[in-house]
Order: structure tokens, then sequence, then C-alpha cells
């Protein structure tokens, strides 16, 4: 289907989105004090317990607790270990609770666990507003993906017969401008779309270490190119797949300090490689296990990484 409107496309792609698990209700030309005090209410929905939040809301000045802890972390591989990590502590200054006023409490805020489940929000934001210091006209975006109120998905559309390559410019531009700073550096994968090719990449942050090669196709389990944008968003913007991109399937790499995110033929073997071991008896008598054959430059040591971590967090091995 061809789209010579970009607008038409992102009201049919958001239409969509919407079908696979993300929220019909849209935030609309957000800034970035819109987004926090939207992820304030989602915090203080996930956290209004008496040993958490005590049912009193959190402060602008609370918020600006956790923007500074985003803000020194600076990185996408530290800030991907920031989201991962489940929690985040601020000292209440709400006097309203009497209970934790000036004491340090700690925050639920997201858990790559918790699919389409429990505490889990998942919101589509239309044209976000950046602002770019030291540019005349602030910049806005084409739609954003939410977890739990936190930016982890920017998408990037340009209309039929455009390049995608055009759509990975606009990112990169936004990305050097300064766009992705603030609560938007939580931003963990890019995704570049056109109706008849989409790429997704991981964030290289401020250092703007963009590199095409790590441009990705998602692909079917044969390995087949997926271009159409609605199977693609169908296959891995979806929930819970989206979820699980962020949760299991991003590698924060200390060798070279870059946030990484699997092929699609990486994510098919660690998920066959974890589902195999779940569902194998290890009591049997002669179970002795297996291998895994990998040819050269196949991404072998990622895949090997993350296959060890599902199998662990699956509980299936020590």
């Amino acid at each position: 289907m061809a789209f010579d409107n970009e607008s038409i496309f992102e009201k049919e792609l958001i239409s969509v989105l919407s079908q696979y698990g993300w929220e019909k209700d849209i935030i609309k030309n957000p800034t970035e004090e819109d987004l926090l005090k939207n992820w304030a209410n989602i915090l203080f929905i996930n956290n209004r317990e008496i040993d958490r939040l005590n049912n009193q809301p959190l402060t602008a000045s609370e918020m600006l607790q956790i923007l500074e802890q985003i803000n020194s972390l600076r990185t996408p591989i530290k800030l991907n270990g920031f989201i991962n990590g489940k929690t985040v502590s601020i000292k209440r200054d709400n006097p309203k609770d009497k209970l934790h006023f000036g004491k340090e409490i700690s925050l639920k805020i997201y858990d790559r666990m918790e699919i389409a489940a429990g505490s889990s929000k998942y919101q589509i934001v239309s044209q976000p507003n950046f602002k770019t210091p030291g540019i005349l006209n602030d910049r806005r975006g084409d739609l954003m993906l939410l977890i739990n109120g936190m930016p982890v998905i920017h998408i990037e559309l340009k209309k039929s017969g455009i390049p995608v390559s055009q759509a990975a410019n606009q990112i990169e531009k936004y990305s050097r401008e300064g766009a992705f700073r603030g609560i938007f550096s939580l931003i963990q994968i890019f995704v570049a779309m056109t109706p008849e090719e989409s790429l997704y990449f991981s964030n290289p942050g401020e250092d703007n270490k963009f590199n095409p090669n790590f441009y990705f196709h998602w692909a079917d389990f044969n390995n087949e190119p997926i271009n159409d944008w609605k199977e693609f968003t169908a296959k891995l913007l979806s929930i819970p797949m989206a979820h699980q991109l962020i949760g299991f399937y991003t590698v924060a790499d200390n060798t070279d300090g870059l946030l990484k995110v699997m092929r699609s033929y990486q994510y098919y073997a660690a998920y066959a490689i974890s589902d195999k071991v779940s569902k194998t008896d290890w009591t049997a008598r002669n179970n002795l296990g297996g291998y895994v054959w990998h040819t050269t430059g196949s991404g072998k040591t990622m895949t090997s990484f993350k296959s060890a971590q599902l199998i662990a967090t699956s509980k299936d091995a020590d």
C-alpha cells in the first residue's frame, strides 16, 4: 500500500499499532514537560502502596531527581541498565507523605517479565516536540512509543518513493542537534520507516556514532526480509515483541561502550535455544545436552550471551 502523504501514513501506522497492544488514546504534540507529567502519573499509579508513595503523588522536584539521574548516566548503555534495573530511588519531599518525608524510597519503573500484564502500560506519542539548544526552531518527531511512561522507541517516517535512508538521516540529524536529551535520552531503539522498507537500530547516544552497517531489516524465521510496513509493525513493534525487544534483545556491550540490538536471526536462534532447554527433561537418563553450531561472523557472542541470559531468567539453569 503506497502513501503519497506522510501524515496519512502516520495515522495508518497509529491505527495498526493500536491493534497490536498499544493504547488507542494518543498523546499528541507533547513537550518534554508533558511527558514528565505523564510519567509521574504512571509512576504514582504503579507505586501508590504504603511502602512506596503512600498514596501521595510525586512532586515536580521528585521527578527532577529522576531526570538528574538520567542526565548523569548519559550513555544508552548505562540507561539500558537504568531501565532494566526495575527500580529508581528518590528522596521524598512531598510533605503530605508524612511516613516517608525526607527518606529515600524505591519506585518500580519497568519489569521485562511483566509483558502485557501487571503494571505495564503502552502508549503512542504523535509529533513529540524536541528542544534543540542553539537552533532557532525546536524540532518535531513523528512517532514515539512509551513503556510505563518512558520513551524507548522512536520512529521517523517518509512517504512512498522516498528512500528509507532519508528517514534514518532525519534521526541522525535530530541526534546531532541535541534532540534526544533529558527524558528522550531513554530511547533505546530507532526505527526508520517507509511504506516499502523499514530499518531498526540502537541509539548510539550523544557521541552520535551512527553506523549504517548496524541498521537492520527485520526478517522472518527463514531470514527473508520483511519490507512491508504493516507486517514489520506486526512482527517487531507489536506487544509483546516491543517489550521483549527492550528487555531481552538489546545488549549493553561494555567492550566498546555501545548499546546493541539483535538481528532477527539472532533473536530466532536465542529463542529456539532457550525454548529447547525449557522443554527438555533434564532428569532423563543419558540426556547429556547438546551443542549449538555457528558460522563465522554470525554474531555468535551476542547470541550465546542472550541465550544464556534467557535460560537463566526462566530458571531453567543456575
